[in-house]
């Protein structure tokens, strides 16, 4: 089996030791050589500057293929292209688009009455520019705005034909998730390519609190497997084997790239993409 080619999500700082964390995780992560690198966006836009500095910075100092997250929440249309456009003079040539969350405060997304309704919207506005590389939000696991069964899948495929090259999904627990998910988006004539997000578990009382906001099943042996990890010392040699083995049957089932979202906490996604079989020298042969 080959070794994969994988992406990285960061977030940007927002103080000192926030900026030496990234940075960190930053030169931990280049010489695995990634496809792509992206940059989140706060909700409510209010990592906006933030964003663009760490989009620019990363680009700049590490030769980085860098993707800038966008999304609609709080700015007019005019206000999200002239910040899109501010990334492509800079040499961003990648966008990941979503709708974005509520701002801090709310409980449901509503747009701005002069943006984008929708990431759909967005996507298409973005495509006529002509200067992207589009990638989209996919959800294995209904999103909690989801009407029916199928409505992430029909909606990724409205985004997929606004102009979207390929889609991150929300990350999930188990292979399974994600392989009906891949069979669904088939099913429904999508054949762009679909990336697995990949959350190594470095916390799990906080990913159990981040999966619940998400909508994503936690599975019960997984907690009980945590509190044994706990007891023993040996939680991050749980997570380690729970997400290598979660990649592994991705990739045994046809999966070529893997989108793993560090948290801007590197060691463990790097510790998984050695026992991948993915290593510095590895990755220079890929690239060469």
């Amino acid at each position: 089996m080959s070794t994969p080619r994988v992406s990285f999500e960061f977030f940007p700082p927002r103080n000192l030791e926030a900026s030496f964390k990234l940075w960190e995780t930053v030169q931990m992560l280049a010489p695995l050589a990634p496809s792509f690198v992206s940059v989140t966006y706060g909700a409510g836009g209010t990592t906006r500057k933030l964003t663009h500095e760490a989009v620019t910075t990363i680009g700049r100092n590490f030769g980085l293929n860098v993707a800038a997250h966008l999304t609609c929440v709080d700015a007019t249309r005019a206000e999200t292209l002239e910040i899109a456009n501010a990334y492509a003079d800079a040499g961003v040539k990648e966008i990941v688009a979503l709708r974005g969350d509520a701002p801090k405060g709310a409980t449901r997304f509503t747009p701005h009455p002069d943006g984008f309704s929708d990431s759909v919207e967005l996507i298409a506005a973005l495509a006529d520019t002509g200067k992207f590389k589009i990638h989209v939000g996919a959800y294995p696991d209904p999103h909690p705005d989801a009407t029916s069964p199928d409505a992430d899948v029909v909606w990724l495929k409205r985004k997929i034909d606004a102009g979207a090259s390929s889609a991150l999904t929300q990350f999930f627990f188990e292979p399974e998730t994600f392989l009906r998910f891949r069979d669904s988006c088939a099913r429904h004539g999508i054949s762009a390519p679909i990336l697995p997000g990949i959350l190594p578990i470095e916390n799990w009382d906080g990913v159990k609190r981040f999966a619940a906001r998400c909508g994503t099943p936690v599975p019960g042996w997984m907690d009980e497997a945590f509190a044994a990890a706990k007891r023993d010392g040996r939680e991050d040699l749980l997570s380690i084997a729970l997400c290598t083995e979660l990649c592994d049957t991705l990739l045994s089932e046809g999966v070529t790239d893997l989108h793993f979202y560090t948290l801007n906490r590197p060691h463990l996604t790097r510790d998984v993409c050695h026992a991948l079989g993915l290593s510095p020298e590895v990755a220079l042969e890929k690239v060469a």
